[in-house]
């Protein structure tokens, strides 16, 4: 409770200081003429909507219903772009004033020694500087505009393939298609998800795996979209295992619950038609012949990650020429685990990281700031002849939308060579 009231403290105290440096900075460039007028009339306004924004969150909070509507994915959305916005414009004002302290003190000290009775000290800030400042934050505010408007259901299919010198002739070409990430409880367009299953199914997926993370925080969530995600076929079958956000639920139940929430949480995937993969294993057949499919409950690096994931329980008895495709949500545990494994893993799906939704992915260069605290974090990675795959997921979480990380549905084919 007191660690809560201090986040709570601070974060006012910085959003304060925020809206008060944000409004000396348009001041600076409006502050002069009627143009003021009508800015200073429109900043007040804004701040106004904001402070509602943050009232309705904390309502939402309170209720258990932030980040499950509409409208409190918009109070979000309005809420982390304006902040961000203006601290990236607050940034560019302090590197100015920075430097107008040193001149400020350099003004000082030459009026005292050459005796020039100067009494204006302090340099004024420069248009130029203040509009650059400017500029550069209305980058960001339109981006995650339009991420919030549109990137959030910009649904991209990313093709991947992958040649075998092992694996069985009869899976040439086998195709599986991998989805990630769907926290139901952000959703709020029924119509729009619609769209994003209908997009996987045309993919044709001999094989269908969804790596984790179904809902925010509670099972229900999942409840209006069951019906959708049971009408996505595959032949060989659709497979599922457990992302963090899965049990958080489970955590905040009654010890006498627990069991009947996580019963009822378990079966809403068999009504999906997908299988869990709890730390075990399956065979998929064709032809004749054989892969093995193996899944693990989350493990996550950190210790704020659940670590259910039992890799040497999920390949129990399997044999060492058995070509496996491992899905494990979390990528930390490729590195941390499946590399470690005295078994082979062929190809190991995961998710997690969605691109931290904000980043740049164009052929032959991919960024984005999650990167400096996942090296695994989206697209392919090959080590020792093992291969690990990062899908950025299909759903978002937090800021409701996505810039330049869009929601992805990935397709990777199998070749034998």
């Amino acid at each position: 409770m007191r660690e809560r009231l201090f986040g709570m403290v601070f974060f006012l105290i910085v959003f304060i200081f925020i809206e008060f440096y944000t409004y000396s900075g348009f001041k600076s460039i409006f502050g002069s003429g009627k143009a003021w007028t009508y800015v200073n009339a429109a900043y007040i306004v804004q701040s106004i909507f904001i402070i509602i924004a943050m009232y309705k969150l904390v309502q939402g909070l309170q209720s258990g219903t932030v980040m499950r509507t509409a409208a409190a994915n918009f109070w979000l959305g309005i809420v982390v772009t304006s902040t961000i916005s203006k601290l990236i414009f607050c940034i560019g004002l302090f590197i100015q004033d920075g430097g107008r302290l040193i001149g400020t003190v350099y003004n000082f000290a030459h009026a005292k020694l050459t005796y020039s009775g100067a009494e204006d000290f302090v340099p004024s800030r420069r248009s130029f500087l203040n509009n650059v400042a400017l500029g550069i934050a209305a980058i960001p505010f339109g981006a995650m505009l339009y991420g919030m408007a549109k990137g959030k259901y910009k649904y991209t299919v990313k093709n991947v393939q992958l040649a075998f010198t092992d694996l069985p002739k009869a899976f040439d070409g086998f195709k599986i298609v991998q989805i990630s990430d769907i926290h139901s409880g952000s959703f709020d367009d029924i119509d729009e998800v619609k769209r994003g299953i209908s997009l996987i199914n045309d993919q044709k997926p001999d094989l269908l795996l969804f790596t984790g993370d179904l809902v925010n925080s509670q099972k229900d969530e999942i409840n209006p979209y069951i019906d959708l995600f049971a009408s996505l076929t595959a032949p060989h079958g659709k497979y599922a295992v457990l992302g963090n956000h899965d049990y958080y639920g489970m955590y905040g139940e009654p010890e006498h619950n627990k069991k009947n929430y996580w019963d009822d949480f378990m079966g809403k995937f068999s009504k999906m038609g997908f299988t869990l993969l709890n730390n075990g294993h399956t065979y998929i057949d064709k032809d004749g012949q054989n892969i093995l499919l193996a899944g693990v409950e989350n493990w996550g690096a950190g210790r704020h990650f659940p670590k259910h994931g039992d890799l040497v329980k999920a390949l129990n008895g399997v044999k060492a020429n058995d070509f496996t495709v491992l899905m494990s949500h979390d990528p930390s545990h490729w590195d941390h685990h499946v590399l470690k494994h005295e078994k082979q893993v062929h190809l190991t799906l995961s998710g997690h990281t969605h691109g931290m939704q904000f980043g740049i992915d164009i052929p032959g260069f991919k960024w984005s700031p999650v990167k400096y605290r996942y090296p695994r974090w989206m697209g392919l990675y090959e080590e020792s002849g093992q291969y690990l795959y990062v899908n950025k997921g299909f759903g978002f979480l937090g800021f409701p939308g996505r810039v330049g990380m869009w929601p992805e549905i990935t397709v990777i084919e199998l070749k034998a060579v």
